[in-house]
Order: structure tokens, then sequence, then C-alpha cells
């Protein structure tokens, strides 16, 4: 059976690749597993000092399976697939070295989420991203309610929660939910250029400057998390909505 997840390394720079093209590398229980093993291997291998986080085939993420089988009328199943997810997460926000996202064809939802959790977002062209929860009846979680104010304004985030809307990469550029943009055949190579340039630097110098940057940021990750899950979507369990759209 393929990996949902693979791993190798170039010279210090680490490649994790979400790897289930045939369905845009949707989130499914496996993927989450295996990705938050991949994740504390990275972390831990002292050969590589930045990480790139990419999407085979035509996608990134796009977001959560809805078809993978639970409901969200079962409240604990869903909640239980959600701390998963979240879990992912931690071990993305939480690595001691930069991460590096390469973002082509959709970032959406709990995709784009991810790639909020990275420290670079380095965008093909073609790339769509958003937010889609609202249209689930559901509520945008991975500390998204967090990061994204942070990174595009109060404002734009709340046009792209509540709206659900996908931008493209040279809006998602200009609002800042991305940091670079180049043409579709150059993204791969675009992004590990840029990943080598980084590793050229001090491993200690850029844990110590991550760490910095993202404590005086914002507050607590956990309570984020907490939040989003306890509050937010159990509230959105309780109400028909969630289960109409799923």
């Amino acid at each position: 059976m393929d990996r949902t997840v693979t791993f190798e390394s170039h010279d210090h720079v680490g490649v994790i690749s979400l790897n289930r093209p045939a369905v845009l590398n949707a989130q499914n229980r496996r993927m989450l597993a295996e990705l938050s093993v991949v994740l504390t291997a990275a972390g831990e291998d002292e050969a590589v000092r930045v990480v790139v986080l990419r999407g085979e085939g035509r996608a990134f993420c796009s977001g959560h399976d809805l078809a993978e089988g639970f409901s969200y009328a079962d409240r604990d199943a869903a909640l239980a697939a959600l701390e998963a997810q979240q879990e992912v997460t931690r071990r993305i926000a939480g690595l001691p070295k930069p991460i590096i996202a390469a973002l082509h064809g959709y970032a959406l939802g709990g995709g784009c989420e991810w790639a909020l959790n990275c420290d670079i977002r380095v965008a093909a062209e073609g790339t769509m991203l958003g937010f889609p929860e609202v249209s689930l009846g559901t509520v945008v979680t991975n500390a998204g309610t967090r990061l994204l104010p942070l990174l595009v304004g109060l404002g734009r985030a709340l046009d792209l929660v509540l709206t659900g809307e996908m931008i493209d990469a040279r809006k998602a550029e200009q609002w800042g939910l991305v940091s670079r943009v180049v043409p579709d055949a150059e993204l791969l190579s675009a992004t590990m250029d840029l990943a080598h340039r980084v590793a050229r630097n001090p491993p200690h110098s850029l844990r110590l400057m991550k760490e910095a940057l993202y404590r005086e940021a914002a507050g607590s990750l956990d309570a984020t998390l907490q939040a989003e899950l306890v509050d937010a979507m159990t509230m959105a369990f309780a109400h028909g909505d969630a289960h109409a759209g799923a």
C-alpha cells in the first residue's frame, strides 16, 4: 500500500510530500497519522535544517476528506478526527526548524490552515486558496483563527472566512497570505532554492529567531486550538447546518 506521506532529504533540506493525488491530497486519518510521524522525524533529524511541505499531483491539499466516513452527527467521532488534525498543526508549528509550504492547485480549508502554520508560503501562479468551512456549517480550525488575522489583517480575514470564497495566488500575495508567487512550472525549483538559501544559515540562529518571532507575534497556540475545538466546533456540531453541509 502506498504511503500517504513521503519524506526525502537533499543537502540539509527535508521534503515532505502529501501523497493522495487522486483526491487532491484530502486529509484522512491515515494521512494525519503518517504526517505526524514524518514531521517528528524531520524535526529530530540533525542533518535536516529546513523542511519543505508540498503536495503530489494537482493540488497541495483540498482540506478534510468528507468521504472518509465519520458523520458530523457523531460529535465524538468528529471531534476525535479534528483533534488528530490539530495534532498535526502542533507538529508543524512546533517544528524547531524553518518549514516552507510549496502551494499549487488548491490549498483549501485544513490544507490552507496547515500552510498558515508554515513559516514561509511559496505559491504557484495557478494556486487557489480559501476557507470553505462556513459553507459546510463548520468553522476554521488548526490555529487559523489566530494566524489568518495576523497575516492579512482582521478585515480581510473576515472577508475570507465569512464568504468562503477562494482567492488566487496573486491576490493572496497582495493580502499577505502567501510570501512569494512563482510560475507554475518553477514552484519546486524556486522553493528548493529558497530552502537551500535558508539552510546555509546556522541552525541554532534559525531556531532562536523563529522562536522569538512567534513568541512576540501572538499568544498561546494551545489556547487557540482548544477554543476552536471545544467552543466553536462543538457549537457547530450541535447545529444542523454542519450535518447538511457534510
